[in-house]
């Protein structure tokens, strides 16, 4: 059973989606537990401040050290080590790969920042490893948190209500998943293909792999490249 350990600034948030649907299904069974920590516990002064301005001078604040690498020391004092992940723009594209990989480790750690991001100690203290769900920005890595955990959780045993859904998803063959379809059988007038009102499997099955090597090749082209395969998430690195 995973833990995971999620470190942020704004743990009221997250805890109404970590208790619904997929998430909340894997924690009621016992197939994940979810922790939610507030590193400004770990603040040193009575204001509890987390962030600084820069050295140097521009725009923003800085998350400080100590606040961090004293909450995730705390943490491994008392449950043993994490494999630490921050949530990072700059970071290595997440991918399905990743979250197979994840699912089988016993501990994860989600780091989450805010304002224009941390000291680069806490990246060399606790050799953590930087995660983006896309190039984009945002205000901070709760959302991108959620989204790991949630994509590792449908992975777990007993989650899915049938887990071929898991099997058959997008990306796990390396493509697209193929279109679905359910009643009504004509809608607006668009029919269901008859392929799969047959009944016969395996030209259900040959459409299926067509159709989704089709979507694949209009949508996500980059994908049939076979290109980029690497064995874990690089880090620890500099976003």
């Amino acid at each position: 059973m995973p833990l995971f350990a999620i470190l942020t600034l704004f743990p009221e948030a997250l805890e109404p989606y970590l208790a619904s649907s997929i998430v909340g299904i894997a924690q009621e069974k016992g197939a994940a537990r979810i922790l939610l920590v507030d590193f400004r516990d770990f603040a040193r002064d009575r204001h509890r401040t987390v962030d600084e301005r820069p050295f140097g001078g521009g725009p923003g604040m800085v998350l400080r050290p100590e606040p961090v690498v004293e909450c995730v020391e705390w943490l491994e004092a008392r449950h043993g080590r994490f494999r630490k992940l921050v949530m990072c723009p700059g970071g290595t594209p997440y991918e399905q790969r990743h979250a197979h990989e994840l699912a089988e480790e016993e501990r994860v750690l989600l780091l989450c920042g805010r304002y224009e991001g941390f000291d680069e100690r806490i990246y060399e203290l606790l050799e953590l490893e930087p995660v983006s769900v896309g190039d984009y920005v945002l205000a901070g890595g709760e959302l991108p948190a959620l989204t790991l955990v949630e994509s590792v959780a449908r992975l777990l045993p007993g989650v899915l209500g049938d887990e071929r859904s898991a099997v058959e998803d997008s990306f796990q063959q390396g493509g697209l998943d193929h279109p679905h379809y359910t009643r009504p059988r004509v809608y607006r007038g668009l029919e269901v293909p008859d392929v799969l009102l047959s009944g016969d499997h395996a030209k259900i099955a040959r459409w299926r792999m067509e159709r989704a090597r089709a979507r694949t090749r209009r949508y996500r082209p980059d994908l049939l490249g076979g290109a980029g395969d690497t064995d874990r998430i690089p880090g620890p690195q500099t976003p």
